[in-house]
C-alpha cells in the first residue's frame, strides 16, 4: 500500500486558459496509506479522470503524482503497482473461478501455494467457495462483478486499489451486499482502496473519506457527517441529502438577517461584509414553529408526501419577493402535518444553520443572539 500525493490539473486539449478548458482544476489531494475514500460527483466531474491520472492510464498535462513521496508521474499502471477494477467486468470466461482469481498472481510468479491460499482467502471473502471450479462464463452478472473485484484484491503488494463505477450494472439489493463485502475486506485486509461513483448512498457507505466533485474541481473532502453538516460548498449541500439542503436568500439589514421579509436572531459571523447571502438548513432541521417564533419564516404549503418514517412538507416563502423560494422540512410523522394551502411557520435558524457568500461557507459562532 501508499500514500498517495497529488499535486496537478488536467486538460485534454492543449494550451488551456480558462477554467473550462480543463478536465480537472489545479488541486493538491492526499490519499493515506490503508483508506476508503469515494470520489463522488456527477457525469463530467472529472472524477474518472482524477483515478486514471492515480492509476497512469492518463498523465497529468500539468503537476506531479507521488507514491510514499517518489515521484511515479510518468510510470505505468505495472510500474506503479496498481490494481484497478472497472464498470463492466474484464474477466476471462474460458477459465474457471478460482483460475480468474489467480491468474493476476501467477502472471507475477508467486508460487503454487501461495496463490492456492490466497485465491481461498479472496474467494471466502467474496462468498464465492462454492463455485471456485464452476466456468465463468456461466455465471450471472453480479457473481462476474465479484470475479472482477477479486482480482483486484487478490494481490497483498499493491499500492492502491481503484474502482471505477463497478456496481452500476448490478441489481440494488445485490449492491447493497457487494458495498457490505468491500466495507468488510477493506477492514480485514486494510488496502488503500479509491472508489469511483456519482451514487451518494454508495460513497458514504463505502468509504471514510468523500471528495465531492463537480465541474472538475474537489470542493469538499470529509466524512459523511461532515459534509451533511457542514458542507463547505452550496454544491455539496444540495447534493447530499435527499432532498438536499434548502437555499434561502438572505440580506443584512445593519443589524440583523433578513429572509423573506423576517428579521431574524443574528448569529455572530462577518455578515456586514456581504450585502446578500444565502441561508442553507437541512430538511431534517426544519420545524414547524408558533407563529413569530424567532428564527422563522412564514411559508404557503405546497405540498406534503407521506414517504412512510417521515412526512416531506414542500411550502414556498416569500411570495412577493419575485416569485418566493421553496423550503423542504422532513416532519415526524406523530406530529400534526400543515394541510396543503395553509400558511405555516418553519424554523431555519439553528446550531445545523451553514450561510454562503458565492457559494463558498461563511464561517461563523453558532452562538445566535436575539434582535434588540
Amino acid at each position: 500500500m501508499a500514500r498517495i500525493d497529488l499535486d496537478l490539473a488536467h486538460a485534454y486539449k492543449p494550451h488551456p486558459k480558462r477554467d473550462e478548458d480543463y478536465a480537472l482544476l489545479p488541486l493538491k489531494m492526499s490519499f493515506d496509506d490503508g483508506g476508503a475514500y469515494a470520489l463522488l460527483g456527477p457525469s463530467g466531474c472529472g472524477k474518472t479522470t482524477l483515478l486514471n491520472i492515480v492509476s497512469g492510464l492518463v498523465k497529468p498535462s500539468q503537476g506531479t503524482v507521488s507514491f510514499d513521496g517518489r515521484a511515479v508521474t510518468g510510470l505505468t499502471p505495472q510500474q506503479r503497482n496498481i490494481a484497478q477494477v472497472f464498470q463492466f467486468p474484464v474477466i476471462y470466461d474460458t477459465m474457471t473461478v478460482a483460475e480468474n482469481l489467480a491468474f493476476p498472481l501467477r502472471n507475477r510468479g508467486v508460487a503454487p501455494d501461495k496463490i492456492k491460499q490466497r485465491v481461498g482467502v479472496i474467494a471466502e471473502m467474496l462468498e464465492m467457495s462454492g463455485q471456485l471450479n464452476l466456468r465463468a462464463a456461466g455465471l450471472a452478472a453480479d457473481a462476474k462483478q465479484k470475479i472482477s473485484l477479486g482480482r483486484g484484491l487478490v494481490r497483498e503488494d499493491v499500492s492502491a486499489v481503484l474502482f471505477d463505477e463497478p456496481l452500476t450494472v448490478i441489481d440494488p439489493h445485490l449492491k447493497w451486499q457487494l458495498r457490505r463485502k468491500l466495507k468488510q475486506i477493506h477492514h480485514e485486509l486494510k488496502l488503500t482502496l479509491i472508489y469511483v461513483t456519482h451514487d451518494q448512498v454508495e460513497a458514504l457507505t463505502f468509504a471514510d473519506q468523500v471528495v465531492v466533485m463537480t465541474r472538475g474541481r474537489a470542493v469538499q473532502v470529509g466524512s459523511a457527517s461532515e459534509l451533511f453538516e457542514r458542507p463547505q460548498h452550496t454544491f455539496v449541500g444540495n447534493f447530499i441529502g435527499s432532498p438536499g439542503m434548502n437555499f434561502l436568500p438572505a440580506k443584512w439589514n445593519g443589524s440583523a438577517i433578513e429572509v423573506a421579509g423576517q428579521t431574524l436572531p443574528s448569529p455572530a459571523g462577518p455578515f456586514a461584509a456581504y450585502a446578500e447571502f444565502t441561508l442553507g438548513v437541512r430538511p431534517e432541521y426544519v420545524a414547524v414553529a408558533a407563529a413569530n417564533a424567532p428564527g422563522a419564516v412564514p411559508a404557503v404549503v405546497t405540498q406534503a408526501q407521506d414517504i412512510g418514517t417521515y412526512w416531506l412538507v414542500t411550502a414556498r416563502i416569500g411570495m412577493g419577493q419575485g416569485g418566493g423560494a421553496v423550503i423542504r422540512a422532513r416532519l415526524s410523522p406523530e406530529q400534526r402535518i400543515p394541510s396543503v394551502g395553509h400558511v405555516v411557520w418553519l424554523s431555519v435558524l439553528g446550531e445545523h444553520t451553514c450561510f454562503y457568500a458565492n457559494d463558498v461557507l461563511i464561517e461563523r459562532d453558532v452562538t445566535i443572539k436575539e434582535p434588540a
